[in-house]
This record gives C-alpha cells, structure tokens and sequence, in this order.
C-alpha cells in the first residue's frame, strides 16, 4: 500500500521511534542531481516522525565501507569503488558537490536529533543494534526509514520498514507480499543469493527460485550447509557443494542482528547504549 504522508500527520508518542537511513535517503536528492537539499531532508524527516508519531528520531549514518566486512571479504562493495573510478571529471565533481551537502545536512541533522555515525562503520549495523537493544532502550515501536531491503532482516513485531522509494511499508502482516519465503528464512535466503549491489557472491547458479525450493526442501541454509555433500547431478547441487563455506562467510557479512556489534565495535556500541539510555 502506497503511503500518502498528508493523511497521517498525528502526534507524537515518545515509545515510537524512527531510525533513519541517513544516506539511503540522501541519494533521493543525488538522483534528482541537487545539492541543495539540507533544508528539505530535514523537512523530510520532520515529516515522517509526525506521520509516524515517532517522540524519537535517530539518523544513522555510514562513514565509508565496513571495515569488519572488508575483514571477511576484501572485494567487498569493490564494485561501487571501481564504478567510481570510471566516472568522468564533471561526474566527480558532482558528487563530490553532493557529499559535500550531505555533510552540511548531518550538522543541521544534530541540532534536533541523534545522529550515530562511526569510520569504518555502517548504518545498517547500527540500526540492527538499536532493534536488537531495543527493549533495553524503552522503545515500544520502531519505524525504520529506509529503501535498502537488507533493513527486512530486521523486521518483526514492532518493527517496520517504509521505503520512501517505493512508499510502502513491510511489516511482519505484509510479509508474505513482499518475498517467497519466511521472515526467519530470509537470511538464508540472502546467504544463498548474495547480494549484488554490496559485491557479495552467492552460490553460482542459485537465483531466487532455486533458493526459495532449496529452503523448502532443506530448511535454514545452516541445515543445508550441515547436509553438505548433497547428492545430485544438476549443476547448481554440484556448485552448492563446491562453495559451502561461502554460506558461512554470507551469514557473517549479512545477518545484521547476530553480527552487528562486532561490525559496529565494542567503544562504538558503549557509546550508542550512553546516549540511548541516558535519554530513555
């Protein structure tokens, strides 16, 4: 369902809280070739914390590659590196000219709200901190503003994603119209495919549906990872087997809740619980 903001400007409740993808939404604006979109993000997420009555907003925000991940894998998001490199002169000066803004608005951003952002570490990992905490840190209902579908392995009861892509909401009652297979599948699923856009491999010749039959057949990628070797002739069993300790290096670089503190470092998360606590 699309999402008409006018329609739903309530008050705010201080146990709802939005967690902002700071530079996924950024890039509505990169698109859209401006750099001069301080004042709207901020009127942006104005917005979307009163249509969400959310009494608390929390931007988090990336500062370059994870440099956990690229310990688990070097080529890791090598691709948008080398894409980068191709740009020509003017290309680089544009988006040099767009960081630049973005910078500016993660300044204005901290005069009204917490804003979390570590060298070396990403805004998904915080953001699985701050779901995985989030009992601990009094919230009651998270809405996480993001178009990046890796935020989905963060969604259960409580917790919600919106896309302002897409403006539609996945939640754990629309689940099921989002993918084909279960929320607590959904890692493996990921684990299985890679993820294209990060650099990350999957099992050669594993797409969406053969995932989706072998999760059916086998369960968790970890249960199919303890059947290894699986007899068979097809050649994506025969990739499966060849490649199985790619499924463990996938559930260490993808699942956000299980590694997230080690992705974020242990002075990075004391400070994030001191400042979440110390206003909870």
């Amino acid at each position: 369902m699309a999402i008409n903001f006018e329609d739903k400007i309530a008050p705010s409740e201080s146990g709802n809280w939005l967690v902002i993808d700071a530079l996924n939404l950024a890039f509505r604006w990169k698109h859209q070739g401006r750099t001069d979109f301080c004042d709207e993000y901020v009127r942006t997420v104005d917005s979307l914390a009163r249509s969400y009555k959310c009494g608390k907003v929390i931007i988090t925000a990336d500062w370059g590659s994870s440099t956990y991940r690229k310990a688990l894998l070097d080529s890791y998001k090598q691709n948008r590196k080398d894409k980068f490199a191709e740009q020509t002169d003017e290309e680089k000066a544009a988006f040099e000219a767009f960081f630049k803004e973005f910078e500016r608005t993660l300044e204005e951003l901290k005069t009204k709200y917490i804003v979390f952002r570590f060298q070396g570490v990403e805004a998904d990992d915080i953001a699985a901190h701050i779901v995985k905490n989030r009992h601990k840190y009094n919230s009651d209902l998270i809405w996480l503003a993001s178009s990046d579908r890796d935020w989905d392995l963060l969604i259960e009861e409580g917790v919600n994603r919106f896309s302002y892509v897409t403006r539609k909401e996945v939640t754990v009652d629309n689940w099921d119209d989002h993918y084909p297979v279960s929320r607590d599948m959904y890692i493996s699923y990921k684990c299985l495919t890679g993820d294209k856009g990060d650099n990350i491999p999957g099992i050669p010749g594993i797409g969406d549906k053969r995932a989706t039959d072998l999760i059916q057949q086998y369960g968790s990628a970890m249960d199919i990872y303890d059947m290894l070797p699986i007899p068979g002739k097809y050649k994506y069993i025969q990739s499966l087997n060849d490649n199985a300790d790619q499924l463990l290096v996938n559930y260490q670089l993808m699942d956000l809740l299980s590694y997230c503190d080690d992705a974020i470092g242990q002075d990075n998360v004391s400070e994030i619980s001191r400042r979440l606590l110390d206003e909870a």
